[in-house]
């Protein structure tokens, strides 16, 4: 399992640094210009913003750096725990924000910046994420949502006798994961034995989405052991893994890559940004994707925010332009571009929104789809380190998959590496 979004698998060659200006990051330059590094985990689609926003002003430059999602968060931590090294701006994904959330004081506060007026923006669940306990200080404001719904491929269902249309694969796991899994179970003895999903990761991670509660308490006690849905969610997982249902691929690996146009699996849990991917790895696939809804009710997978860490020399210009760049009409261009569900509440209702269509996913009307996937999720609470615990766990289920342990022997070293968090 992987926690993090598709942008972290895009970033492909764009690795190295992405300089839309030479001059040094975060500095001013000699013809009274200044330079905004931005520190991202893949591409987010902003490249024709900052040649935008740069045009209303003149005097700031961008400067891009493009990061592997782990390293990203893993180099963040370490600037901050330094003292050096951070961007001025800093995309941090849902996942790892509750960990920062912890340090305000390593952060710019953007309610001392203009934000507080800016509340009613956000999705009440988005805004909050980046709040500190106290609520006094507010750390990042919100890029997009994962609101989860399912992609299948239509050819390979029909070709297992399977519904195709989205509707009615929609309600052939209307109740619960367990139908699901009984759909993969039919999928599977029609097909001779075909995967019907690409790993398990992602299925588990779905329902712990789901659960009003998931590896944290409120007061950040780890509660892997003792909460039922997590028992529950790794249980069921387990069940398709030994069903064979699961093409055990590594996410964002070249295997997994070439597994969207080959067909090798036929479902994949899909947030918004997910099509994106998918129509970039499987180019020749046209038509053959489509959506449905996911099982189990709503959730949230992925999405991220935009931090200022207060080692910045620029925070008011900065945060002018994060405020500029998460406002509903450019978070409205990122979707389009990008895939990148927003999170401003203000666009649910614009028809440019909800009637956007994707010829892709068979015209499937993706506005409308992951508008109402977005609206129904009930949040869930973040504990400090829930992605680096929830990489734990789809850890254990990787070693199930590839044979070198049991489902018990597993279950058992991930409580054991958890004892360390």
């Amino acid at each position: 399992m992987n926690t993090r979004p598709i942008r972290a698998a895009m970033a492909g060659a764009a690795a190295a640094a992405l300089a839309l200006t030479a001059a040094c990051s975060g500095g001013g330059d000699d013809d009274g210009t200044i330079t905004l590094s931005v520190g991202l985990f893949g591409d987010f689609g902003f490249g024709p913003l900052y040649e935008e926003y740069s045009k209303m002003h003149p005097e700031i430059r961008f400067e891009e750096r493009i990061a592997e999602f782990a390293d990203h968060h893993t180099n963040l931590t370490t600037h901050l725990a330094t003292g050096s090294g951070t961007a001025d701006i800093e995309a941090v994904e849902v996942g790892y924000i509750s960990q920062y959330t912890a340090q305000p004081d390593r952060f710019h506060n953007l309610l001392d910046l203009g934000a507080a007026d800016l509340e009613g923006q956000w999705l009440d669940w988005k805004w909050q994420q980046a709040l500190a306990k106290d609520g006094e200080s507010l750390i990042g404001l919100g890029t997009d949502v994962g609101g989860m719904a399912m992609c299948y491929r239509r050819d390979l269902f029909e070709q297992a006798g399977l519904p195709v249309e989205r509707d009615e694969v929609s309600a052939l796991w209307a109740e619960s994961w367990e139908d699901y899994v009984n759909v993969g179970r039919q999928y599977s003895e029609a097909t001779g034995g075909d995967y019907f999903f690409e790993s398990s990761g992602n299925m588990f991670r779905a329902m712990v989405e789901q659960a009003d509660e998931g590896v944290y308490d409120r007061e950040d006690n780890l509660v892997v052991e003792s909460n039922p849905a997590i028992g529950d969610a790794w249980d069921l997982t387990v069940e398709a893994i030994e069903a064979g249902m699961s093409n055990r691929l590594q996410a964002w690996t070249p295997e997994w890559n070439a597994g969207f146009n080959e067909g090798t699996f036929a479902t994949i849990i899909c947030p918004a940004w997910m099509t994106s991917y998918i129509e970039t790895n499987a180019p020749d696939s046209v038509g053959l994707w489509d959506i449905a809804t996911v099982p189990g009710g709503a959730g949230n997978m992925g999405g991220s925010h935009l931090v200022l860490p207060a080692q910045g020399e620029h925070p008011e210009e900065a945060y002018a332009f994060i405020e500029w760049l998460t406002a509903p009409e450019q978070q409205l261009k990122v979707f389009e571009s990008t895939g990148n569900f927003p999170s401003t509440p203000d666009l649910y209702e614009d028809e440019a929104l909800t009637g956007m269509t994707k010829a892709y996913f068979n015209d499937a009307p993706v506005g409308q789809i992951f508008t109402a996937a977005a609206q129904a999720v009930e949040p869930q609470y973040q504990g400090p380190l829930q992605g680096d615990v929830l990489a734990t766990i789809g850890q254990g289920l990787g070693r199930i998959e590839d044979g070198s342990q049991t489902p018990e022997e597993a279950w058992s070293q991930v409580l054991s590496d958890l004892e360390s968090f």
